[in-house]
């Protein structure tokens, strides 16, 4: 099976073109007019091992949060989509990752239904010309999206690009690891049948 998905979404703010391969190999196409936006997505699709790619026309002129915010929108969706019915897959999926002075644990749970717990303090409210508050918007939208529980807790760290980027890559060790395929349970990953 492919696990495969193109999400389009338009609107009045943003257009997104999104492609997402579960089963690749960290390669990433990414061009959303945020640059800090662009670096966290290709080191995410490296280090979750899926191939990834987003085109983003956002109204910039305003500031970043529509595109941000959108383009979690539209990677959340395209998880769910790919994933199908959740069947044969490890489900849940946790990363602890240290990244320089920072320290980041991350668990999820592919369970079909939405929950984030972020617990993330940035010592500057910008990382260059990207606001700080934008990882976690990021992130609760994937999560509503792709109906997931998420917990990201940075335990320590002084460095927000530091403390950003530990994020995205715990984000993705742990969804690739909850969305690998599980060679002994056949089918859906729960007691009641579904997810």
């Amino acid at each position: 099976m492919t696990r495969t998905a193109r999400i389009e979404r338009q609107t009045g703010e943003t257009h997104i073109v999104l492609e997402l391969s579960l089963d690749g190999s960290g390669q990433a196409r990414v061009d959303s007019g945020v640059g800090f936006l662009n670096h966290m997505l290709e080191l995410l699709a490296k280090h979750a091992a899926v191939d990834l790619m987003l085109q983003a026309q956002g109204d910039l002129q305003v500031d970043q949060h529509h595109t941000v915010e959108d383009a979690g929108i539209c990677l959340g969706k395209a998880i769910a989509e790919a994933l199908g019915d959740r069947a044969g897959i490890r489900r849940y999926g946790h990363f602890l990752l240290p990244m320089e002075e920072t320290l980041v644990s991350a668990a999820i749970d592919l369970s079909g239904r939405p929950h984030v717990v972020f617990q993330a303090d940035f010592p500057s409210p910008k990382i260059g010309q990207f606001d700080s508050e934008l990882v976690a918007e990021f992130w609760h939208a994937v999560a509503n999206n792709a109906l997931c529980n998420l917990h990201v807790i940075v335990h320590y760290g002084r460095n927000s690009h530091h403390i950003a980027e530990g994020i995205f890559k715990a984000v993705a060790r742990a969804l690739r690891m909850a969305v690998e395929p599980d060679p002994r349970i056949g089918g859906v990953p729960s007691t009641k049948g579904m997810l």
